[in-house]
């Protein structure tokens, strides 16, 4: 049987449960796969944890060279987050001829060409499944089970904070801030929540997955960003009466030969499968040219969801003897032809007016002029004042921006105050 030596850098939250999983379950992988996979050194400086977990002392050290140097070692499973040291030590493993598995989104996405060529050099393998989607196997899918396919887009729910919060918002009419503070009480949300909740994760994750999916680098600088600290529950529940839900989503289409990747809130239509998706879950939503519509769901964070595909990731690596090289091993010039900045989406548009006569005709005006048409209307008269509520076709966004600067200026207007995507 074949023998894999795995070292864990970590054993925070995940890489406890990649150690409960690869302990427990190591039986069970031999006979399911033939693989014997043991944890021959850890890398941790906090001692009490190592106990906690069980780990036997002799296998723990702080010494990322001496992890390197090991000749036992096979793979390397890192759970450190953010760029450095996590970087740096990839590098060295993958130097050393170790294969990598790593969880770490944001180090990824920004240094992927770096690892590749480290890898290049030994052979060695870089695994990620983990980095997007948590439990999800949306890699996989990715790479390994729709190559008859040219993917024309992704739509996404790749932040189980934001979808917490935006559902609670949704189901219970609560502010943003409420459900803010709910979400850290329950721990889904950090002390600091910026990357989170102004969309930094998500962003991360869409470079990863339009780069996959289009065979081609989707540096994170290219994908539009936008977050969820300025969403209202009055649009949410207007929204909710025209038929829609919000959602933080990762978005990455193929049009006319250029990728358009962009995160942000967006309506969605009740009845698309997305706008089920509540509470902490993730989904992803793939558009193949053959296979049509694939939907992939599950838990997107979490210790053992994102335990489950880290070891996956340790297992698949463990049987190969020859590893999969990606896109690119050195860092290249992005082309910025290859990728669309006027965007094309439908919009939702909150108003406040003042009360003159004639205003939903006045606005309607504006739009109509612009080649903007316009499918639904809502006129509310709410505590706090009036609005119009309109919901547009699609339409470029320089056209829009244009066509709110024109409503903004008339007469019957006071406030443009909330703009939100619509994606159909």
């Amino acid at each position: 049987m074949k023998k894999i030596g795995v070292a864990l850098l970590g054993l925070g939250v995940v890489g406890g449960g990649v150690w409960e999983i690869l302990t427990t379950k190591r039986e069970m992988i031999k006979r399911n796969e033939g693989l014997d996979i043991e944890v021959v050194k850890v890398l941790e400086r906090n001692i009490e944890r190592c106990k906690q977990l069980g780990v036997d002392a002799s296998i723990v050290t702080q010494d990322m060279d001496e992890i390197a140097r090991d000749e036992n070692v096979d793979i390397v499973a890192e759970f450190f987050g953010g760029v450095e040291p996590a970087k740096s030590f990839l590098i060295k493993a993958l130097e050393n001829g170790k294969s990598v598995v790593t969880a770490n989104k944001e180090m990824f996405s920004k240094s992927w060409h770096e690892l590749e060529a480290a890898a290049k050099k030994t052979g060695a393998g870089i695994y990620f499944e983990a980095s997007c989607v948590g439990g999800v196997p949306v890699i996989r899918t990715l790479t390994d089970s729709m190559q008859a396919n040219e993917i024309t887009s992704l739509k996404g729910i790749v932040n189980g904070t934001t979808n917490y919060i935006l559902s609670k918002m949704s189901d219970e009419g609560a502010d943003y801030e409420t459900c803010l503070k709910e979400a850290q009480k329950l721990g889904y949300a950090e002390a600091n929540p910026t990357a989170d909740v102004e969309g930094f994760d998500a962003t991360y994750k869409n470079s990863i997955l339009s780069s996959l999916a289009y065979r081609k680098r989707v540096p994170v600088e290219k994908v539009y960003r936008e977050g969820i600290s300025e969403v209202s529950v009055k649009d949410i529940e207007f929204g909710k009466q025209l038929g829609y839900t919000l959602k933080l989503l990762a978005i990455s289409k193929l049009v006319n030969g250029k990728i358009e990747a962009r995160v942000h809130p967006a309506f969605i239509h009740a009845n698309h499968p997305l706008a089920s998706v509540k509470g902490s879950f993730n989904a992803l939503y793939i558009h193949g040219d053959n296979v049509d519509d694939v939907m992939l769901y599950g838990r997107g964070a979490g210790s053992l969801p994102t335990a489950s595909a880290i070891v996956s990731d340790i297992v698949f690596a463990g049987g190969k003897d020859v590893h999969r090289r990606y896109f690119w091993e050195d860092e290249i010039e992005v082309n910025d032809d290859d990728f669309a900045t006027d965007f094309t989406t439908a919009y939702y548009v909150r108003i406040a007016i003042n009360g003159e006569d004639g205003a939903l005709a006045k606005v309607a005006k504006a739009f109509e002029n612009a080649n903007i048409n316009v499918k639904n209307v809502l006129k509310k008269n709410e505590t706090d004042g009036e609005y119009l509520v309109l919901v547009t076709e699609e339409t470029k966004e320089s056209n829009m921006k244009s066509t709110l600067e024109t409503v903004k200026g008339l007469s019957c207007t006071d406030d443009i105050c909330a703009v939100l995507r619509v994606e159909n």
